[in-house]
């Protein structure tokens, strides 16, 4: 037994097919499943059901796997510990970041972190806040930038910088000449993003609508199935005059140019933007660099909106 065959098994697991695990990890599907086999004849148990459509874990498979996947992360760490002990600013730094952040961000840090860490490869993973916490636990990430506390013990937290969020109207909206417009105006006329998205019940919240933007009855015309999972769609929506939203001031720069009316918020509603990680991670140097780079983009793209 060694690691690469873990890697094997983890990555069938992953995938649930021979042939896009192997893909995955960079050999022949013939060699990935003469190592899965190998290490079934070692163990003496079967680890896998083959079926001509998928591969499905058995139950003593999804046991082992577990115990796979820890030995991977333990020796994934050891790597980790020696390389920092090297030099903490060289080798991939894995972040995750939430969607509604990812796009309007990451341009303005990417080639600053080059400049402060050239050697230091960044590995970026876009997804929504459940799935970067678990990245966190598994180990896939090393750390992630999200805007809600992570709710969870075993992460840390670092607050990096208050994000204002802004009212986005129609340009036709009773409101769209307004300096600032107060939230709970736009309670019964407010477009979320769909479930799952952090940004939807901070806006929720900062309306008062308490859930009731998911009602059709809140929403005027809004049909309750009409979501979006994208800032982009749900701008679009405002611009043909479906409702409002709350944009975060970082993506207001994106969206300037559509048919919506951005406006400050009298209530100054705002979300928190956090730098998280796992407090054994060996390398908080490269962090430091990060939240350093990340402080001086933001303040100088808030400072100027």
């Amino acid at each position: 037994m060694n690691l690469q065959d873990l890697r094997y098994l983890v990555a069938v697991a992953e995938h649930r097919h021979f042939g896009r695990a192997a893909e995955a990890c960079n050999v022949s599907q013939p060699t990935l499943s003469s190592q899965i086999r190998k290490l079934e004849d070692e163990l003496g148990v079967t680890l896998l059901e083959r079926t001509n459509k998928r591969v499905d874990l058995t139950p003593v498979g999804s046991q082992i796997l577990n115990h796979a996947r820890r030995a991977l992360a333990e020796a994934g760490q050891m790597e980790a510990v020696a390389q920092a002990a090297r030099d903490p600013l060289v080798g991939p730094l894995k972040l995750g970041v939430i969607p509604t952040l990812a796009p309007y961000l990451m341009p303005m840090i990417l080639k600053p972190l080059k400049q402060a860490c050239p050697a230091m490869a960044l590995e970026l993973w876009e997804d929504q806040t459940r799935s970067l916490i678990d990245g966190l636990r598994n180990h896939r990430l090393d750390a992630a930038l999200l805007a809600t506390p992570p709710d969870a013990p075993e992460i840390t937290e670092l607050v990096l910088f208050n994000e204002p969020l802004l009212a986005a109207l129609p340009l036709t909206h009773r409101f769209a000449h307004a300096k600032t417009v107060s939230e709970e105006s736009l309670s019964r006329e407010l477009l979320v993003l769909a479930d799952g998205h952090c940004l939807a019940s901070q806006a929720i919240a900062a309306c008062g609508a308490r859930g009731g933007a998911r009602d059709g009855a809140q929403r005027g015309a809004i049909p309750a199935s009409m979501q979006a999972s994208t800032l982009e769609t749900l701008i679009n929506l405002v611009a043909a005059g479906y409702g409002c939203t709350l944009l975060p001031a970082l993506a207001a720069g994106s969206f300037r140019t559509r048919e919506v009316v951005l406006r400050p918020l009298t209530g100054k509603s705002s979300r928190t933007v956090r730098l998280v990680s796992r407090p054994g991670f060996p390398r908080p140097q490269a962090l430091r660099v990060l939240e350093r780079v990340i402080r001086k983009a933001v303040s100088t793209a808030i400072g100027k909106k």
